[in-house]
């Protein structure tokens, strides 16, 4: 082989290695659930898979509750609960299964993966009402009661000069 010919192969393996490694496993529904646009049910749906399709797996969050998919050529996300895969002729399902197919612990990037994914999606145009929702904790305006208060928070006395105003 020639110089220039290595130098072809070469430049491709690297190429088409990297396609290959983001693959993803191959996991099934085991019932008809939806992926959506983030690992939540409070994301928009982005399609639903039906019992018994292919579903591949790029990788899961650290609990391995929600994992990164690729659906019909969508990606999306999905509750491990509806996920199985099947290794030496037995099933396993939920975290479980992605502990046995050996799924990459990934982080969700609200604005990355929306960005990459969803631009030509109709609940895009809505964007910052779902990444408002997931980068800020809600603030509540009135006084928790005295069940749900810690117990340094019991004995606190307000402040008589200023409006009281709780943050969870």
């Amino acid at each position: 082989m020639t110089t220039k010919t290595v130098g072809i192969l070469a430049t491709l393996s690297f190429l088409v290695l990297p396609g290959i490694a983001m693959a993803g496993q191959l996991a099934y529904a085991t019932h008809n659930v939806n992926v959506r646009a983030g690992p939540g049910v409070d994301y928009p749906v982005v399609d639903i898979a039906r019992a018994g399709e292919e579903i591949y797996v790029y990788g899961c969050l650290s609990q391995r509750a929600w994992c990164d998919v690729d659906f019909d050529g969508l990606r999306g996300w999905m509750s491990s609960n509806y996920l199985a895969f099947f290794e030496r002729g037995r099933r396993y399902v939920g975290p479980d299964a992605m502990y046995r197919m050996r799924a990459p612990v990934i982080t969700f990037h609200f604005g990355d993966y929306w960005d990459r994914h969803y631009r030509r999606r109709d609940f895009y145009r809505d964007r910052h009402r779902w990444e408002y929702r997931r980068d800020r904790p809600p603030v509540y305006d009135r006084r928790p009661s005295e069940q749900t208060r810690r117990p340094s928070e019991q004995t606190r006395q307000p402040d008589s000069r200023s409006p009281e105003r709780w943050e969870r």
